[in-house]
């Protein structure tokens, strides 16, 4: 029997969630996606859940980025649905009822990072790797990367990432303020899932009403941005730079923009 793309493990009251794409790095395609938001979906008004926690498959990647092979042949309504559902993911995970902690184990690169940054705690292995290196391909973050770093470490820190590309090392994504903690490999989980029991064990109103709150002091100038990012997503996946790109990336070769 074929395994499932996102595998869940409940233990009590915590949700285990795992990106199951090792081969792939655990890169976001359309199953990937529309398994995540099944499973967040499943879980509004479950009062005896207390937190979630997401990590990927394999010792590599927690998600290496969103399925670039998948992604170029897509045309105008293909991707604009394609984008339009990642973003309701990211939301989904958000707007969840109960904290959601990343467990950072590999690679965070692209929808990866936009991945984690949707969840309420970052935790990452000392061997994790986190960036937006959209802009090597001709496009920006879609999932909504140039929103909510800013929100974790500022809008300069913010540009510097979606302009240069750079990827970071998880000491350095913590000195940031994007990873909350880091730990060895080894203990990447079990220091997860000790957190995870830490939240369950408080008053769960109190922990839902100040993840709503929280939340609610950024939401709405959070939506107005992730609109505006969509779009200009769109816009520039239809240039000749974001064809280019994605081509010079599946090819293995340095990409030669010219700005059209």
């Amino acid at each position: 029997m074929e395994e499932k793309v996102v595998q869940t493990l409940r233990e009590g009251s915590l949700l285990r969630v795992e990106i199951n794409r090792p081969k792939s790095l655990n890169a976001l395609n359309r199953e990937v996606l529309e398994s995540l938001r099944t499973t967040f979906e499943e879980l509004k008004g479950d009062t005896s859940l207390r937190a979630v926690i997401i990590t990927g498959a394999g010792e590599k990647a927690f998600v290496a980025g969103a399925d670039i092979q998948s992604m170029s042949d897509l045309d105008e309504a293909g991707i604009r649905s394609y984008v339009e559902l990642g973003q309701q993911v990211m939301r989904s995970i958000e707007q969840c009822h109960v904290p959601v902690i990343a467990a950072v184990n590999g690679f965070a690169l692209g929808g990866g990072l936009e991945l984690a940054l949707s969840c309420d705690i970052i935790l990452a292995s000392s061997k994790a790797k986190l960036g937006q290196p959209e802009v090597n391909l001709g496009i920006i973050p879609g999932f909504g990367g140039t929103q909510r770093l800013i929100y974790r470490c500022g809008v300069g820190t913010a540009r510097r990432l979606c302009y240069t590309g750079d990827i970071l090392s998880a000491e350095e994504g913590a000195r940031l303020g994007i990873v909350d903690q880091v730990f060895e490999p080894e203990a990447l989980l079990e220091q997860a899932h000790a957190m995870a029991q830490t939240i369950a064990s408080k008053g769960p109103l109190a922990v839902w009403g100040a993840k709503e709150v929280i939340r609610e002091a950024q939401d709405g100038l959070l939506c107005e941005g992730l609109s505006k990012e969509v779009e200009k997503f769109l816009e520039l996946f239809q240039s000749a730079d974001r064809k280019e790109g994605m081509a010079a990336f599946l090819e293995k070769r340095t990409p030669d923009f010219t700005g059209q």
